[in-house]
């Protein structure tokens, strides 16, 4: 759904990170408008003014915070043409060596963030039409990976609220999607890409033989996001050198 005030308005929250960094840049080089979110009110200042776009601080697990965001960047933008979630962490420890503190963490981060803007980008869509919605899973949550427990059920729950989500809201116009990336090179998984030896067994992992990069899996928001996508809902697209779906041969 195109903004009242001419082109498509996007809202992205995890702004400044990998993913969500090359999303804003492929929105804006794209012409369209966007106001970005993230919870550290330095690093986002500083990103939208890089490029151009309008920020609003908020911590994404707070269902208040995002429902205020929601608001403030449809009043902005004239209207939302979409909304993405691009809000993630990662623990890789097997479940008995996984703290209570870092599972909390890991599901407020991932699920309950993931919840809380379909929570209010559905709520504030399905009063004007419709609009779009995209979150960001993972390829762990669809193939049993070694210590990923945490992270996968965290991102496990998200392809299942996609799915919800997007039969609850489906006839008010509201697409609910999500995509599932495998490795990809981004300041979160530097700990894996900066390790000569874990990134080969990463690649190793994919059948396409490499890891991805943030802009391959923006790319794919940002389909889902606009009109092109207008006949896509509840699904969770793999963007992951087929890691979720084919054995690497």
């Amino acid at each position: 759904m195109a903004s009242d005030s001419g082109g498509p308005g996007y809202l992205v929250f995890g702004a400044y990170g990998g993913i969500g960094s090359a999303l804003v840049r492929g929105l804006v080089a794209s012409g369209d408008r966007v106001v970005v979110s993230g919870r550290d009110p330095e690093r986002l200042e500083a990103f939208a003014r890089a490029e151009g776009v309008h920020p609003l601080t908020a911590d994404a697990t707070d269902f208040q915070a995002v429902e205020s965001v929601v608001d403030e960047a449809k009043q902005h933008l004239g209207g939302l043409s979409g909304v993405a979630s691009c809000v993630g962490s990662v623990v890789l420890r097997p479940a008995h060596l996984t703290r209570q503190d870092d599972w909390e963490e890991v599901v407020a981060t991932n699920l309950t963030s993931a919840f809380a803007v379909v929570r209010a980008a559905a709520g504030a869509m399905m009063r004007d039409g419709g609009g779009s919605i995209v979150l960001v899973s993972t390829a762990a949550a669809r193939i049993g990976l070694p210590n990923h427990e945490a992270i996968a059920a965290a991102k496990g729950g998200i392809d299942a609220l996609v799915r919800s989500a997007a039969a609850t809201y489906g006839r008010q116009g509201v697409r609910v999607n999500a995509v599932a990336p495998g490795l990809v090179d981004t300041p979160l998984t530097a700990r894996i890409t900066g390790n000569e030896k874990a990134r080969a067994s990463s690649e190793a992992m994919h059948a396409l033989g490499r890891i991805g990069s943030p802009e391959q899996v923006a790319e794919a928001i940002r389909w889902l996001l606009s009109d092109a996508a207008d006949w896509v809902t509840g699904q969770t697209l793999g963007v992951d050198g087929g890691l979720g779906t084919v054995r690497a041969g």
